[in-house]
C-alpha cells in the first residue's frame, strides 16, 4: 500500500489544490482532491488483467471548481433534493435556496462544496491507504443552523474497495446528509453507453416522486414495475419503459428504500459488464440509494483525457436518507441532534 501526493493548480481564487493517490499491491489506483473532496479516478483490472479507469473525473481543478456534472464530488450539507426549498427544524423554519426548477433545493447549491478546499490528511492503517478530508461550516452556512465539523474519509483496501467513512457533529440540531456523486462505467470512464451494464438492487420499494423529483410520501413495491431490479437485469431493458416515475425522471433517478436496514453495513447493490468482466459491489449502513444513470448529462464539460461524458454514459450509487426526508417525519431522519455524531460508512468493492 501506498499513497501519492502531487499539485494539481489552483482555484479561482487562487487557493492551492492537490490530487491524493493511493495505491495497493495489486495495481489497482484511487485518485481524489482536496477541491470538493471528489473522489477523481478510479483504476482496475479487467477479466484480462487490463487496467482502465472507471470512473467519471476532470483534468484541470477550473472544471471542478465549477463541476457541472457533479462528478465525484462530496455533496454536503444535504444531498439530493429538499421540497419547497424549506424544512422545520424544532418549530423553526428554514429557507433554502430554490436551485432547482426555481421551487427546489438540490444538493444544498448553489453555494456548494464541489466549489470548496478542504483541509486534507494521509495515512497508513491496517485497513489500507487513506486520505481524510475535512471542512467547517459555519452556522447558516448555505442556510442551515449549527457549526458543522465535517470529515469524508477514502480508505483503499487490498481487497480493492474504497471505503467512504463520514462524521459530522453541530453545536445545533441541523440537516447532515452527504453522499458522494461518483459515476461509474465499468467498460471505463469514456467508453460510452452503459445501457448493456446489469445492475441488481437490494430494494422492494422505492419512492415515488412528483414531476420535479419530489418524493410524494409514498413508498411503493417495485414488483411487476419497470423499477424492479431485485434480479439483475441490463439497465437499458426497461429504462425507456411507458411507466409515469420514469417519464418524470427521464429514465432512472429514483431513490430505492434498501432492504434490512438496521444501521449495519450490507450488501445493498451490485453493477457487472460482460464485456470486461468487471463487477462492482455496494455497501452502506444508510437506509436510501439513488440510483441515477445519467438521463441529464450533455456533453457539459471534456472529461479526463477528452472523455465525452454524454447522455446515459454513466450511473450513480448515491447513498442516503430518502430526498426531502426532513419533511416526511415518518421516514427514518436525517436530522444530526446537537451534541450527537453523524457516522456511516459505504463502500464500493471492484472486482471480477
Amino acid at each position: 500500500m501506498s499513497f501519492e501526493v502531487k499539485d494539481f493548480g489552483r482555484t479561482s481564487a487562487g487557493e492551492q489544490v492537490r490530487l491524493y493517490t493511493l495505491k495497493n499491491s495489486d495495481g489497482t489506483e484511487a485518485v481524489f482532491t482536496d477541491l470538493g473532496a471528489a473522489w477523481v479516478s478510479m483504476k482496475v483490472a479487467d477479466k484480462n488483467g487490463n487496467f482502465d479507469d472507471v470512473i467519471f473525473g476532470y483534468d484541470t481543478p477550473e472544471i471542478y471548481e465549477k463541476n457541472p456534472t457533479s462528478c465525484g464530488e462530496c455533496v454536503g450539507r444535504n444531498a439530493n433534493r429538499t421540497g419547497n426549498a424549506a424544512f422545520m427544524i424544532d418549530g423553526v423554519k428554514y429557507q433554502i435556496a430554490k436551485n432547482d426548477n426555481g421551487i427546489n433545493n438540490l444538493h444544498s447549491g448553489p453555494d456548494y462544496w464541489k466549489s470548496r478546499v478542504f483541509s486534507a490528511g494521509t495515512e497508513e492503517s491496517k485497513l489500507g491507504s487513506k486520505v481524510t478530508f475535512s471542512l467547517f461550516s459555519k452556522d447558516m452556512d448555505q442556510g442551515y443552523p449549527g457549526n458543522l465539523s465535517f470529515s469524508v474519509s477514502y480508505t483503499l483496501k487490498e481487497d480493492n474497495s474504497v471505503s467512504i467513512e463520514y462524521k459530522a457533529s453541530s453545536d445545533r440540531t441541523t440537516l447532515c446528509n452527504p453522499t458522494n456523486h461518483c459515476y461509474f462505467n465499468l467498460a471505463g470512464h469514456g467508453s460510452g453507453s452503459i445501457l448493456d451494464q446489469e445492475v441488481w438492487i437490494n430494494a422492494d420499494s422505492y419512492t415515488p416522486t412528483d414531476r420535479y423529483s419530489i418524493p410524494d410520501g409514498r413508498i411503493l413495491p417495485v414488483a411487476g414495475t419497470p423499477m424492479d431490479f431485485t434480479v439483475m437485469k441490463p439497465i437499458g431493458k426497461d429504462i425507456g419503459a411507458d411507466f409515469e416515475p420514469l417519464k418524470f425522471g427521464n429514465g432512472y433517478d429514483h431513490n430505492y428504500v434498501l432492504n434490512q436496514y438496521d444501521g449495519k453495513i450490507r450488501l445493498v447493490a451490485k453493477a457487472a459488464d460482460k464485456k470486461t468482466g468487471r463487477i462492482l459491489k455496494v455497501y452502506t449502513d444508510l437506509p436510501g440509494m439513488q440510483f441515477y444513470c445519467g438521463n441529464s448529462l450533455k456533453s457539459q464539460a471534456p472529461g479526463k483525457g477528452g472523455a465525452d461524458y454524454a447522455f446515459r454514459t454513466g450511473y450513480c450509487f448515491e447513498t442516503q436518507f430518502y430526498p426531502d426526508a426532513v419533511n416526511k417525519p415518518e421516514w427514518p431522519s436525517p436530522l444530526l441532534k446537537k451534541g450527537e455524531e453523524y457516522h456511516h460508512y459505504t463502500i464500493y468493492k471492484f472486482g471480477v
